[in-house]
């Protein structure tokens, strides 16, 4: 059964305002294998009568890796397709998830028209590997450490991560160059049963109270929401709330072991 991912009928006001948003917003994701998904649909809401100035045009074809909002929507639909794929079937729960991130993000408009993106992206058989390699090459790391966050969010919305999802997810983490350690770490909070404050600080339990406030140390600088930029209020509510997961976890140590 497909589910309804948009179906508001958009004004030539609003694709324009979608094409501008495009232009300036959007610079490598419009190539290589995630452009090879989108970009297709991205054209056909310029024939819609959408018109790009000339530096707008030339600015969101520009080959740079300094990753702006419009790439990391571009990687996160592409890869929220492949992990809502990845059981066989697509959850309203995990649907509500996405919307919800992204209205919270670019606002109303913006983020039906990526909904209708994420539409033809579920369609499609996504080539993980490549699109990880491309975010990797052109993402710097705590956007990277961002995305699989929200991946396992995905993964988690129904408060079951199947199986196949978090197989993928960690598949798609060491293509984006994320060490182990990290994938532990993120992965750790979205795990069934107590969560392990040792593992979201990436040490063991035998750790000397020295080594834990020094893990906590250069995690909260590694997560810190400052990290990732001016990407939004959505991808920035996401980083605060892994860095209090970090902050929680270091806590709880300290309060079992007794020391300030």
């Amino acid at each position: 059964m497909e589910l309804e991912v948009v179906s508001k009928k958009f004004t030539k006001q609003e694709m324009a305002g979608f094409g501008k948003w495009v232009g300036g917003a959007i610079g490598w994701a419009l190539g290589g294998p995630i452009g090879g998904i989108l970009g297709y649909q991205v054209g056909k809401l310029f024939t819609s009568g959408i018109q790009m100035d000339e530096e707008g045009g030339r600015r969101a074809y520009q080959s740079q890796r300094t990753t702006r909002g419009g790439d990391f929507a571009m990687s996160l639909v592409v890869l929220s397709a492949a992990v809502m794929n990845a059981d066989g079937k697509v959850l309203k729960s995990e649907l509500e998830f996405v919307k919800k991130f992204l209205k919270l993000n670019f606002g109303d408009d913006i983020s039906d028209q990526l909904l209708l993106l994420l539409r033809e992206a579920l369609k499609k058989n996504v080539d993980v590997r490549g699109v990880a390699v491309q975010i990797r090459t052109n993402m710097d790391h705590p956007k990277r450490l961002l995305l699989l966050q929200y991946l396992y969010g995905i993964a988690n919305a129904d408060g079951h991560v199947d199986t196949r999802e978090l197989e993928l997810i960690r598949l798609i983490a060491r293509h984006l160059g994320i060490s182990l350690k990290d994938i532990g770490s993120i992965e750790e909070p979205f795990q069934s049963g107590t969560l392990n404050p040792y593992k979201v600080l990436e040490i063991t339990e035998t750790a000397t109270d020295a080594e834990v406030k020094k893990a906590y140390r250069k995690l909260a600088i590694k997560f810190h929401p400052d990290k990732i930029g001016d990407l939004g209020e959505g991808p920035r509510k996401l980083a605060k709330e892994r860095f209090l997961q970090v902050q929680g976890a270091y806590e709880q140590i300290k309060k079992s072991r007794g020391f300030k």
